[in-house]
């Protein structure tokens, strides 16, 4: 009866978990999607002929001054800001995902120029050339989320089939096995596409290093899955007691 109940609790934890994360790693898809169709838009729009009136597609290009410069280092959930003035009157206040290049080296009453897309100041440019993307900013950022993505699509995927196969056949050692060995696939799936992300932003690759290197690691990992799994059904790996013994 012990073994029953803590099989049982392993398996509504690996279902609570597996649920979850399927669930963050379909937002995140969706989100990485949204994000690279955003980026393709920004990379592909025009220069404005005149200065937009209203939100626009294109691109126009607008000369600040800087009235404030915050970079809120050490400041819980406070980003770096800044406030700029363009010769309207009318302050735009701009926040960004980090301090460098430009806001770090920003001081009150200096000027740079920004670039203002469907309505927003989605980057910046100093005197000497350099660049920074606002938080509206639209290129680079999907990495973190397409990580994300895959390890919890792998994860959550492989834990719930887990799960679920060994109920279909109750009492059948092998098939429990055989479940317990997609899980830890999948967890061992996820894993590797945390350290392909690490291993991304360390060495500043681009996103496609993401797919690039995982995609490859996956399918070794699946072959892998197979082969055990076909080991557990044939009862040549060491099955854990069934659930309802």
């Amino acid at each position: 009866m012990r073994s029953s109940g803590g099989g049982a609790m392993r398996s509504v934890v690996w279902l609570v978990l597996s649920a979850v994360a399927l669930a963050v790693g379909v937002v995140s898809a969706v989100q990485v999607r949204g994000a690279l169709e955003r980026e393709r838009a920004y990379e592909a729009a025009p220069v404005c002929d005149a200065a937009p009136a209203r939100a626009a597609q294109c691109r126009w290009e607008q000369e600040f001054t800087v009235r404030s410069a915050e970079l809120n280092r050490g400041e819980r959930h406070e980003s770096p800001e800044a406030v700029l003035v363009p010769p309207s009157g009318s302050a735009w206040h701009v926040t960004f995902p980090d301090t460098e290049p430009v806001l770090s080296e920003t001081a009150p009453g200096e000027r740079v120029v920004g670039v203002i897309w469907r309505g927003r100041l989605v980057e910046v440019r100093d005197a000497e050339g350099r660049r920074q993307q606002t938080a509206d900013g639209p290129v680079g950022w999907p990495a973190d989320r397409l990580g994300g993505a895959l390890a919890c699509l792998s994860f959550g995927l492989a834990g719930l089939v887990g799960v679920v196969w060994p109920l279909f056949r109750r009492g059948d050692r092998r098939h429990a096995t055989a479940g317990q060995v997609v899980r830890w696939h999948g967890a061992a799936l996820g894993v590797l596409a945390i350290l392909t992300l690490w291993a991304r932003s360390a060495n500043d690759w681009p996103l496609w290093a993401i797919p690039a290197i995982w995609g490859p690691l996956a399918v070794l990992g699946m072959a892998s899955m197979t082969a055990f799994v076909l080991a557990a059904l044939r009862g040549e790996l060491s099955a854990p007691a069934p659930a309802d013994a």
